[in-house]
């Protein structure tokens, strides 16, 4: 009996439908594996905005954002007087307890040897929480700018430059847009626990920002319609790079563009674009605005704790209210 084959066509045939079905069936896998990890980077802002909620049950105000970018996170401080930003002060609330304790000296008004070598350990260890899964990889990532005054050196800037902890999320900061509020030069000329004279919580109109106590009472507008945190933007230019001034810094520091953004500029800092929600592009500079490298939409954690995808185009006055805790306007998210 004689043996048949497969001729040489047909088996180009069944190759090229391979090929067709392979072709058809690969979007599909990666569309389900993006909407995976967008699924994962809402579940960690809602665990972000929960540790925020947390803190605020056990200390009656949402956590703080420290003082500026030349100061990391002391265990022995707290309140105002805590010089780190909140992703440094809900730490406990994570269960990284261990993290936060770094560097304890029992000196809250002195920078110590001990707490300068906790905070460098401290800030050397990523943590998957912090990072969208879709943007970029659990890592470290190089520092490029500012040595904070407590803790010990690191190399900034180049291919020396050491490698730090790093976040893509940001609290709300409101809607008066950036303001360098100032930092004390040392602890012992910012008491724990004080505030500065002229720091008040009308600096900003959000929830979290430098040396707040803003508590729930003060969010006139109501949780739900009040932004909390969400995703920051970030150029796929600078995702490894850390040479862009949103994201050049350990994300333990205090006030500043790696960890808060705002949503408008009523106080005339800066283009008024640089606040309006993008997705990540290359070839684009902004560190004021929320965004991130999702299609159609990204994500904010509200005052109350839940978390909601927000289109690119949603109207700026809308979006610029949502970032004011107290400013009286009926608005809620589109649906």
């Amino acid at each position: 009996m004689k043996k048949r084959g497969f001729t040489l066509v047909e088996l180009l045939v069944v190759i090229a439908i391979i090929g067709m079905l392979v072709g058809l069936l690969l979007p599909a896998v990666q569309q389900a594996r993006e909407a995976a990890r967008t699924m994962s980077c809402n579940n960690q802002m809602r665990q972000l905005a929960l540790a925020c909620l947390n803190y605020e049950s056990q200390s009656r105000s949402y956590p703080p954002n420290g003082w500026n970018w030349y100061w990391v996170g002391d265990p022995d401080r707290g309140g105002a007087g805590q010089p780190g930003g909140w992703s440094y002060t809900i730490l406990p609330f994570l269960e990284q307890t261990a993290l936060f304790q770094l560097g304890a000296d029992g000196e809250p008004d002195q920078v110590t040897d001990i707490q300068k070598n906790g905070a460098r350990e401290r800030g050397e260890v990523p943590l998957a929480i912090f990072l969208c899964p879709s943007r970029r990889a659990t890592a470290a990532y190089p520092m490029g700018k500012h040595q904070a005054v407590n803790c010990a050196t690191l190399q900034i800037g180049g291919d020396s430059a050491d490698l730090v902890v790093k976040g893509d999320y940001a609290a709300n900061s409101g809607s008066k847009g950036f303001l360098d509020t100032g930092s004390p030069s040392s602890l012992a000329d910012f008491p724990n626990g004080a505030r500065r004279a002229g720091d008040t919580d009308t600096a900003y109109n959000g929830l979290i920002f430098a040396r707040s106590t803003v508590t729930v009472g003060m969010v006139r507008d109501g949780t739900t319609n009040t932004y909390l945190l969400g995703e920051k933007f970030l150029s796929p230019d600078f995702y490894t790079t850390g040479t862009n001034g949103g994201d050049n810094q350990s994300f333990y520091i205090g006030q500043d563009c790696d960890n808060d953004r705002w949503t408008y500029n009523e106080n005339g800092y800066g283009n008024i674009a640089y606040y309006q929600p993008r997705q990540d592009r290359p070839g684009v500079d902004y560190c004021y605005s929320f965004g991130s490298c999702h299609a159609g939409s990204f994500g904010m954690a509200m005052a109350d704790g839940s978390v909601q995808r927000i289109t690119y185009d949603i109207d700026q006055e809308i979006h610029r209210y949502l970032g004011d805790r107290a400013d009286a306007q009926a608005v809620r998210l589109p649906d």
